[in-house]
């Protein structure tokens, strides 16, 4: 595990989108499982700008990790932030953008993406792998949409599952913890005080830490990265 830590959220902004142009540099397909979140709209911002004319969009495939089960034109829609803050503003083709569709029936959904996953994706050990997922955390400590009410979810024999938000009761299709955890890399975008306490028991291992599905995330390739800002890290 590698934990690069960063002024503020611009920065950490910036720093992954280099990161991500880098891994890009492939001539071959390249998967990517998207998150949602408040950090991925500043990163998704910058990457665009930044490498807009520089990355091969024709080669990268895009997925989520979790999606709201509301339509694409939704404001809690994953899919619609993500369209406005990269996919108009760079030439990616359309059929390199795999949503979720979070307008269908969530159990049939999850069924769908799933074998999705499995036709697009090289499967090892039976499981689709992603060259790339990107993650955030909740201040719950919950990640993708396996949240720790939840936790079980995160052994589900299928590769996406249906999981409820612990408040409002709102059903999410989410990847499971084997298809996180089979990934070539696998990239946390963490920032703000409000995640301070949950990044500093889950990196410290402190007790009780293993209730928190982001504690979980170990990839069997060992390559994880958590990109913190400073208010994030501030308890390590």
């Amino acid at each position: 595990m590698e934990v690069k830590i960063y002024e503020d959220k611009q920065t950490v902004a910036t720093e992954f989108s280099a990161y991500f142009a880098e891994q890009t540099r492939q001539d071959k397909p390249f998967h990517v499982a998207l998150s949602g979140g408040s950090t991925p709209k500043i990163v998704f911002d910058t990457l665009a700008d930044a490498y807009g004319e520089n990355i091969n969009w024709k080669n990268v495939h895009f997925y989520w990790g979790d999606e709201r089960c509301v339509p694409p034109t939704d404001e809690q829609s994953n899919y619609k932030m993500t369209k406005e803050h990269l996919f108009d503003k760079i030439d990616v083709p359309e059929e390199n953008i795999h949503r979720i569709l979070g307008e269908n029936d969530p159990k049939g959904e999850a069924i769908r993406y799933a074998n999705l996953l499995e036709i697009n994706l090289d499967r090892v050990e039976g499981v689709p792998q992603f060259d790339l997922i990107i993650l955030g955390m909740g201040d719950d400590g919950h990640t993708a949409s396996i949240f720790p009410h939840e936790i079980e979810l995160w052994d589900a024999e299928d590769h996406c599952v249906v999981a409820t938000h612990p408040d409002s009761g709102q059903k999410r299709v989410s990847l499971n913890g084997a298809v996180i955890n089979t990934a070539k890399e696998v990239a946390f975008l963490v920032t703000g005080a409000a995640k301070e306490e949950k990044v500093a028991i889950i990196h410290q291992e402190k007790e009780g830490f293993k209730q928190y599905p982001a504690a979980l995330v170990k990839p069997k390739s060992g390559n994880l990265l958590w990109f913190l800002d400073k208010e994030a890290a501030a308890g390590l």
